[in-house]
C-alpha cells in the first residue's frame, strides 16, 4: 500500500520522545475543570474523522492564544482517504526570500518565526479512527489574549455533524466553484473579492434551506433580469451569506440613499433567522426597503463582504450617513468598505443599553437617565457637552464603567456637537429596520419554512411600496394648509411635499419671534446674532445679499435639509423674499421620483411591470406640458404645434383602432373600456359622457353587492393591500383621469410652477462651511 505525501511517510511511529512538562498540561488554567477536560491533548487520544481532529485543534489554539494552518496531509493511493495530518502553529517556518523586498515601497511584514509547535493524527486502520501520535505544546513567541487570539472569529454553534454535511451538501450542488458569486441577467458570474471568508460559518443551515433559498432568488432572477443577489461562501464552500436587491431597491437608492439605516436581528437569539436589512425614507417619510441579507456568520469579514456588496448593487454609491447599532464589527467594516461615509450610532439602542447597564442606578431613584439622555440630544456645543458630561460621571462615581468611557470614546457617533456635521436627514436610529423586523417577526422563526419566510417578507415590502404610492397620490390632490399667506411659503408648498412643508412653516412662524442681537455689516459676507424670544440661546448667522447665500450656526440646513428660522430672519433682512434654488434639496422635493428611472448596464429599469399604463402616463405628460409651454411663448410656434399635434392625433387614434380591434376578436370588451378605447379627438362631452357611464355602471355593481359608496381608489387600495392578486386594471385608469384634472396648463408633472423648473433645484453633498 502507498501513499503521495507532502510531508513524511506515514510508517510505524518511532518511539516517542520523553514528553515534556508542558506536554500533558491542560488549558485548565483558561477554562474551568470540566470544560478543561474536553481539550485535554494526550499521546493516543482517538477522533471519529481527520476534520474532528483538525477542528478540535482550532478550538484548542483559540482558547491557548495561537491560530492554526495546515502542515500536510497523506492520502491513501487506493482509498483515497487521509492517512496522516499535521496541523502547526500559523507562525511555523521562515518567510521565503524574495528579491522584490528590497525595491518594494511598502514590503509584507514577516510573521513567522519558526515556531515548533504543532499536533500529528494518523489514521488507525483497525479501528478507522485518528489518534494523536505527536504533539509539541511549546511556542517561540508570545501567545495571544485567549479571547483575542483570532478577531475575525466568535463562538460556533455546536451542530450534529450529519446534519451539517446534509446540509452544505444541497447548497454545494447549487454552488459554482467560485467563492463568492453574484447570480443576476440569469447568469452566474464570478467576482473576486478581497476579503473571502477564510473561516467556517458560526451559524448553520437547515437541512435544504440553502438549496431553496438559492432556488428562490434565481426564480426571482428569472422573472426580473436586474434583479440583484449575492452569495459568500465559508472556508468550506457552504453557504454563509446571502444579500438580494431586486430594481425597485436599487433605484430607491439612487433617490433617497443618502441616509441609510442598517441593522441585523438580535444574534444572541439563536431560534430566528440572521436577517438583516437596508432600509432608509423617502420624500414623504416613507420606509423604503434598500436591500436584505440572511447573516450566517456575523465576523468583520462577512460584514465587509455585505457592504462591498451593497455598494455593488448600488452602482459603487455610498451613503453620505449610515445609522447602525453600537457594534464594533460593523463599525470596522464600514471604515474599511465605505471611508467616507459618516457613522451615526443609533441613540435609541445607546438608551436602551444605558438603562440596562446602570440599573442599580435608576433603581435608587435618581436623575442618571435625565442626565444622560440630555447629553446625547440637548447640547449643541462640545463644550457643554464635556462639562455636562464630567458632571455626571463624577456624580454618580462612574469613572472605572468601561461601558461608559467606550461610548464617550465613540461620541463623534452620537452627539449632536459632532453630528451637526453630518447629514441625517432627520434620521435619529434604526427604528425603520425594526418596524420591518417587526412586520416578519412570526415568520423569522427557524421552524417556518424559508421560502414562506422569503415569501411573507416580498409580501410586506409589496404592502410597503403601494402605502408609498397611495401617499404620493393623493399628495397631488391636497392643498397646503397656509398659516401665513407668505410669498416664501407659496415657493415652498409647490415644491416641498406635505411634511416637509409643514416642517418648514414651523420655521417660518419661528422667524417671525426672531431678532437680530448684533450684527457686523462690513465686507461682502455680513456676521448677525441671532436669538429667538423667550430662549436664551443665540446662533451666529453669516449672510451675503450678492451672492443671496446664508449659513447658520444651527446647521439645521445641512443637517435636515431645510433652512432654520434664524437663516430666514436673515433672507429677510437681505431683502431675498424667495427661497434661492440652492436651498431647496430635490430630495425633499414632490417630484424626488425622477420621471426616468435610472439604468443599470444600459437598460431602463422598470421598477414595476403592474404600472405600466401609469408609468407610460407620467413620463409622456411632463414631456408634452413643457413643450406646450415653450410652444405658447410666440405665435409661430404655437401653430407648429397645433399642426403636429392634429396629425399626431390622427396618428395615435389609428393605432388603438388597430389595436381595439385585434383585442375585439379575441373576446367581447367591457363597458369599463370605454375610457381606454376613446380617441385622442374626442370632444370634452364625448369623454365626460363615457367616464360618467362607467362610473356609474361601477356604482350599480356595488350597490348590488351591499356595499357603501365609496371611491373607487380607496376600495382598490384596500382591496389590493387584502390581496395583491385582485388588484384592478381600472385603477391605473381612474389615476390618469384624477392626475389630468389636477395639472394645470404652465405647470409640469407634479405640479411645480415655471419659476422653479426641475433642472435648477439642486442635490449637492453638503459640506460643513
Amino acid at each position: 500500500m502507498g501513499s503521495t505525501s507532502r510531508g513524511p511517510p506515514p510508517g510505524p511511529p518511532a518511539p516517542p520522545p520523553p514528553a515534556p512538562a508542558e506536554a500533558g498540561r491542560s488549558i485548565a488554567s483558561l477554562q474551568d475543570q470540566e470544560e478543561a477536560e474536553d481539550y485535554t491533548l494526550r499521546l493516543g487520544r482517538e477522533f471519529g474523522t481527520e476534520f474532528e481532529a483538525y477542528e478540535f485543534y482550532l478550538n484548542y489554539a483559540r482558547k491557548v492564544g495561537f491560530t492554526v494552518r495546515r502542515g500536510y496531509a497523506n492520502k491513501n493511493r487506493k482509498s483515497g482517504t487521509i492517512s496522516s495530518s499535521k496541523y502547526v502553529c500559523s507562525r511555523e517556518g521562515f518567510k521565503a526570500l524574495d528579491k522584490r523586498t528590497n525595491r518594494s515601497k511598502t514590503p509584507q511584514p514577516d510573521t513567522r518565526t519558526g515556531c515548533k509547535a504543532c499536533l500529528t493524527v494518523r489514521r488507525n486502520n483497525g479501528s478507522a479512527k485518528y489518534e494523536v501520535y505527536g504533539f509539541e505544546p511549546k511556542h517561540n513567541h508570545p501567545l495571544f489574549v485567549p479571547s483575542c487570539a483570532n478577531p475575525f472569529q466568535r463562538t460556533i454553534v455546536d451542530i450534529q455533524s450529519s446534519e451539517a454535511n446534509t446540509s452544505s451538501n444541497v447548497a454545494s450542488a447549487c454552488e459554482p466553484e467560485s467563492r463568492n458569486y453574484v447570480l443576476g441577467d440569469n447568469a452566474v458570474t464570478s467576482i473576486e473579492w478581497q476579503c473571502p471568508l477564510r473561516t467556517r460559518r458560526q451559524r448553520e443551515i437547515k437541512c435544504g434551506e440553502a438549496a431553496a433559498l438559492l432556488n428562490y432568488l434565481q426564480y426571482q432572477s428569472r422573472a426580473d433580469p436586474l434583479f440583484y443577489h449575492a452569495v459568500q461562501l465559508d472556508a468550506e464552500d457552504k453557504v454563509a451569506n446571502i444579500f438580494w436587491a431586486d430594481v425597485k431597491m436599487i433605484t430607491d437608492f439612487s433617490q433617497f440613499g443618502d441616509v441609510v439605516s442598517f441593522d441585523i436581528v438580535s444574534g444572541n437569539n439563536m431560534d430566528l433567522r440572521p436577517f438583516a436589512s437596508f432600509v432608509g425614507f423617502d420624500n414623504y417619510g416613507e420606509t423604503v426597503v434598500l436591500g436584505m441579507a440572511l447573516m450566517y456568520d456575523r465576523t468583520v469579514e462577512s460584514f465587509q463582504w455585505l457592504f462591498d456588496t451593497f455598494l455593488n448593487a448600488m452602482s459603487g454609491r455610498a451613503p453620505s450617513t449610515i445609522f447602525y447599532r453600537q457594534d464594533a464589527y460593523v463599525g470596522m467594516a464600514i471604515s474599511t468598505v465605505m471611508p467616507d461615509t459618516s457613522h451615526a450610532l443609533c441613540t435609541r439602542h445607546l438608551k436602551q443599553t444605558a438603562k440596562g447597564n446602570m440599573n442599580y442606578l435608576i433603581q435608587r431613584g435618581c436623575d442618571f437617565m435625565k442626565e444622560f439622555k440630555a447629553c446625547i440630544n440637548d447640547y449643541e456645543e462640545e463644550m457643554e457637552l464635556f462639562t455636562s458630561w464630567e458632571a455626571m460621571i463624577s456624580k454618580y462615581s462612574l469613572h472605572g464603567n468601561v461601558w461608559m468611557q467606550k461610548v464617550f470614546e465613540e461620541k463623534e457617533k452620537w452627539a449632536r456637537p459632532y453630528m451637526k456635521w453630518t447629514f441625517s436627514a432627520g434620521m435619529k436610529d434604526t427604528q425603520l429596520n425594526e418596524r420591518l423586523h417587526s412586520d416578519v417577526q412570526d415568520y423569522l422563526r427557524l421552524d417556518v419554512d424559508v421560502t414562506l419566510f422569503m415569501r411573507h417578507l416580498q409580501k410586506v415590502v409589496d404592502n410597503r411600496r403601494y402605502i408609498e404610492l397611495e401617499i404620493e397620490f393623493s399628495s397631488r390632490l391636497k392643498l397646503a394648509d397656509f398659516k401665513i399667506r407668505a410669498p416664501i411659503l407659496l415657493q415652498a408648498s409647490e415644491a416641498y411635499t406635505d411634511m416637509i412643508f409643514q416642517l418648514f412653516q414651523e420655521e417660518y412662524e419661528e422667524f417671525q419671534s426672531a431678532y437680530i442681537v448684533s450684527r457686523a455689516d462690513s465686507g461682502p459676507c455680513r456676521e448677525y446674532i441671532v436669538a429667538i424670544l423667550d430662549k436664551e440661546r443665540k446662533h451666529k448667522v453669516y449672510g451675503n445679499p450678492s451672492e443671496q447665500t446664508v449659513s447658520c450656526s444651527c446647521r439645521k440646513f445641512e443637517t435636515l435639509g431645510f433652512l432654520c428660522s434664524h437663516a430666514l430672519k436673515i433672507l429677510d433682512t437681505m431683502d431675498i423674499k424667495y427661497l434661492p434654488n440652492r436651498y431647496i434639496l430635490n430630495r425633499w422635493t414632490k417630484y424626488a421620483r425622477r420621471l426616468t428611472g435610472p439604468q443599470i448596464d444600459g437598460r431602463k429599469v422598470q421598477e414595476d411591470t403592474t404600472l405600466e399604463f401609469s408609468n407610460r402616463y407620467q413620463y409622456l405628460c411632463p414631456v408634452f406640458v413643457r413643450l406646450v409651454a415653450k410652444a405658447s411663448e410666440c405665435e409661430e410656434s404655437y401653430r407648429a404645434l397645433e399642426q403636429c399635434s392634429i396629425e399626431m392625433c390622427k396618428k395615435v387614434e389609428g393605432i388603438l383602432r388597430k389595436q381595439t380591434s385585434i383585442d375585439a376578436s379575441a373576446s367581447q370588451p367591457d363597458v369599463e373600456d370605454i375610457q381606454v378605447s376613446l380617441s385622442a379627438s374626442a370632444t370634452d362631452n364625448e369623454l365626460e359622457h363615457a367616464m360618467n357611464y362607467s362610473s356609474n355602471k361601477r356604482a350599480k355593481k356595488t350597490k348590488k353587492k351591499g356595499r357603501k359608496d365609496k371611491s373607487q381608489t380607496r376600495s382598490c387600495i384596500k382591496e389590493w393591500l387584502q390581496n395583491k392578486q385582485k388588484l384592478q386594471l381600472e385603477q391605473p385608469a381612474m389615476q390618469f383621469s384624477m392626475l389630468d384634472n389636477h395639472i394645470q396648463p404652465g405647470t409640469d408633472s407634479e405640479g411645480l410652477s415655471s419659476p422653479f423648473p426641475m433642472g435648477q433645484l439642486h442635490n449637492e453633498k453638503m459640506q460643513p462651511s
